[in-house]
């Protein structure tokens, strides 16, 4: 008989080893307790670690139990902080309120989102492109649309992920089948392809060296680089795409805070609607972080091999596995892209943009190479020679701010910390304060 030992490797990695107990097989049962005789999925045992922001809300909590008189700065998971404006909270709570109305009372709505709320997603971020209304699907936001596009796609195809990049299309890859073994020291899964995407590389991936992939993941602006595409990248991506019969799963999910003429959807480039699914979510632009509600694009043009379209196939998912966004919600998110709503989100974004800017300031003050916040809520920054687990221990125990290591977004961060811009202003002035007592 065995038992689960863990062996700590440093402050943030577990790792459990069996070792071999003396015992009878009856005490080792009672021990246990009841147990069923259904295996776990041998894919949930491929996932290293816990699901990374979750992780660090635990290092939040156990830093705040150490050091309970301390004021903490939490520009770790990149939640929102500021209220929503008032004509996008009126219109959900006066939709609540009509629930207890006979005439205002509504049950399902169409899995697929309410019509008013789909026509103007796609008249609002999509006004000069050929996206309908058909074409967008309402959900509960980006990240679980994610899981549905992997349910979809099934673990018979071949993946590539920016590295660094969002965790969730890794770990939804290895729980759906996708990724193969543990290749390497550093966490690599054998059937997924790594495109890095570094400063050496203006954060784009050298396409001419990486491997053909059914499904590429793509982020711009990325997460958690801060690097918006240019149009120039995207046409390359596309052209990828097309050569090799690919396709591109575009998360515009940070779309609202490009600033400069890099393109804000997959779409304003020729030839994608043959080949990508955009996600993008309210959750970042318009606060709606706790409110949940997002959406997907797809294409009727976009084909399987077989010539059947992506889009009927999609559909069936959505109806099977989802009964719809919250109608609350989504009458919120018709609010936030009504000519007053759309100015009271932009207002928003241009407040987390200018925390983005004090602390790139900070920063680059310091002497370090700051990527990021220009075009997105995400600071970049670079530690060369160091561990990134290593210098958020040190920011975490002696600033009391709450950072994310870059090497919990893929390899190809380690050395790097990532700064979130959501916060409120005087807590982004004394982070500042503080980094820079640090850093002197």
């Amino acid at each position: 008989m065995f038992k689960l030992s863990s062996l700590t490797m440093k402050s943030h990695e577990t790792i459990w080893q069996p070792v071999i107990v003396h015992g009878s097989m009856r005490a080792e049962k009672e021990r246990l307790g009841f147990r069923t005789k259904v295996p776990r999925s041998v894919n949930m045992e491929k996932l290293r670690n816990g699901y990374l922001f979750p992780e660090i809300s635990k290092l939040e909590l156990q830093h705040t139990e150490k050091y309970p008189d301390a004021k903490l700065i939490s520009l770790g998971i990149g939640d929102t902080t500021e209220p929503l404006p008032e004509i996008i909270t009126s219109s959900m709570a006066n939709y609540a309120h009509a629930l207890s109305t006979a005439d205002g009372y509504t049950g399902y709505g169409p899995e697929q989102g309410n019509k008013a709320l789909r026509e103007a997603i796609a008249k609002v971020f999509y006004k000069d492109l050929p996206v309908i209304d058909t074409e967008v699907f309402v959900s509960d936001g980006a990240q679980c649309d994610i899981t549905r596009l992997q349910l979809l796609l099934g673990s018979n195809v071949t993946i590539a992920v920016q590295d660094p990049s969002f965790p969730a299309y890794i770990d939804s890859s290895v729980i759906i089948g996708q990724a193969g073994e543990i290749k390497d020291e550093a966490g690599r899964y054998r059937s997924i392809e790594y495109m890095n995407c570094s400063p050496h590389n203006n954060f784009f991936p050298n396409l001419s060296t990486t491997s053909r992939a059914d499904i590429i993941f793509f982020c711009s602006p990325n997460n958690p680089t801060g690097h918006a595409a240019t149009r120039k990248q995207l046409e390359q991506l596309v052209e990828f795409a097309r050569q090799n019969g690919s396709i591109i799963i575009y998360d515009s999910a940070y779309s609202s805070y490009i600033r400069d003429d890099s393109p804000r959807s997959i779409y304003e480039i020729p030839g994608a609607r043959e080949v990508a699914i955009e996600i993008s979510s309210f959750s970042k632009f318009a606060g709606f972080t706790g409110i949940r509600l997002g959406w997907t694009v797809v294409p009727e043009e976009l084909l399987y091999s077989n010539g059947f379209p992506v889009i009927h196939d999609f559909n069936r998912i959505v109806c099977t596995c989802f009964n719809g966004a919250s109608n609350i919600a989504q009458a919120g998110g018709l609010a936030c892209l009504s000519p007053e709503g759309i100015q009271a989100v932009h207002s928003m974004v241009d407040y987390y943009m200018e925390n983005a800017k004090i602390l790139v300031e900070t920063f680059a003050s310091l002497g370090y190479q700051v990527y990021g916040g220009a075009n997105a809520p995400y600071v970049w920054v670079h530690f060369p020679g160091s561990s990134s687990w290593d210098v958020f221990t040190e920011v975490l125990e002696k600033t009391h701010i709450l950072t994310v290591p870059g090497s919990g977004f893929g390899p190809a961060g380690e050395g790097c910390l990532r700064i979130s811009a959501f916060g409120h202003r005087e807590c982004i002035r004394e982070a500042s304060r503080r980094l820079r007592t640090l850093f002197q």
